[in-house]
């Protein structure tokens, strides 16, 4: 009895102290960015070829059959200049050219009879085909003394006239391609260029009509004085829209942020610098210290990216928690209602 006795006082003293519980603390689903924004602009409608017809040589317009607005066909005759310089160019390449093949061909026999040199033979060949190539560029530009439609199309402008001495490159006729899209071309700001895309939808709005169009192409680069780049919104075909119009549109973006960031309430983020920053994410009753790419904050929330859609984070109580701890989690409205019992 005695012995049974003091084994059970030994054993009352080994009792070992209950484990405490796991620090309480708050957690928030990740959530998506998500929703869309509208970026407007305003631009000038045109179709999406069009082509400013110009002369190679300087000459006299002595013909120009088209006015504004008129119908065109492919092929069709619009201007011409006096072919006088341009021809008379031809001609001195073309008797340059008949003396050069001359030229070759009697030092090419005088060669085969030893009387000169392989140099000089060579020179002639090498003169020749300079003539040869100097007369090819006057053909070219005695082609280029008239102007043709290069499409079915529409006459936009006119800013020559008959009797005008024109330089070449200068704009004589501008025609627009019938069978390209109608575009508005709109100068949008680069920071919200970088957001649009390709095939996005757009509200167009010219004057009390409304139509629905659709991003076809975004500039490579923004204007070095302005800083905007150049979008061009497809609209569709209608009665009455013609080129030179002023149009604004409204145009499908992602949120600010992109849509492959995530918010999170902005207590979760932990060291954000430099782009990157850390939550702590739950882990089956876990705290895991996890790096994200950090976009900022926007209201109460934060943009991050590097989390699963399905992630939960510590908001409250990360303080006092380390990488690998286990944590309970708490609704915080329970707490004070429970607060409230107790004092009750």
């Amino acid at each position: 009895m005695a012995a049974v006795m003091l084994l059970a006082a030994c054993g009352g003293g080994t009792e070992e102290a209950a484990e405490p519980p796991p620090p309480a603390v708050e957690a928030a689903a990740v959530r998506p960015a998500g929703g869309l924004d509208r970026v407007t602009a305003t631009g000038t409608l045109q179709r999406q070829r069009e082509a400013q017809l110009s002369f190679r040589v300087p000459g006299v317009i002595t013909q120009l059959s088209v006015e504004e607005g008129d119908l065109v066909r492919k092929g069709q005759l619009i201007a011409r200049i006096d072919p006088t310089a341009v021809e008379a160019g031809r001609q001195q390449a073309l008797a340059s050219l008949e003396q050069a093949r001359r030229n070759y061909a009697r030092d090419q026999t005088l060669f085969e009879q030893g009387f000169v040199s392989r140099q000089r033979l060579d020179d002639r060949k090498s003169a020749l085909e300079a003539a040869e190539a100097a007369y090819a560029a006057a053909a070219f530009d005695r082609r280029w003394a008239t102007l043709a439609a290069p499409s079915d199309g529409v006459v936009l402008s006119r800013p020559a006239a008959p009797g005008q001495v024109v330089q070449p490159g200068q704009a004589v006729v501008v025609v627009a391609d019938a069978a390209s899209p109608l575009v508005l071309r709109a100068p949008v700001p680069d920071q919200d260029a970088a957001r649009l895309q390709t095939g996005a939808s757009a509200t167009v709005r010219i004057g009390e009509r409304e139509l629905q169009g659709r991003i076809i192409q975004i500039g490579g680069q923004a204007g070095r004085a302005t800083g905007t780049v150049n979008v061009d919104i497809e609209i569709p075909p209608g009665p009455g829209l013609r080129s030179g119009q002023v149009a604004s549109a409204e145009i499908s973006a992602p949120a600010e942020g992109g849509t492959d960031f995530a918010r999170v309430p902005a207590e979760a983020i932990q060291e954000a610098q430099n782009g990157r920053a850390y939550v702590l994410r739950l882990d089956k009753g876990v705290a895991r210290r996890t790096e994200v790419a950090f976009g900022g904050f926007e209201g109460d929330d934060a943009l991050v990216r590097g989390l699963p859609a399905d992630a939960r984070v510590i908001t409250a109580g990360g303080g006092f928690v380390g990488d690998g701890d286990k944590v309970q989690v708490v609704d915080p409205q329970a707490l004070i209602a429970q607060a409230q019992d107790a004092g009750s």
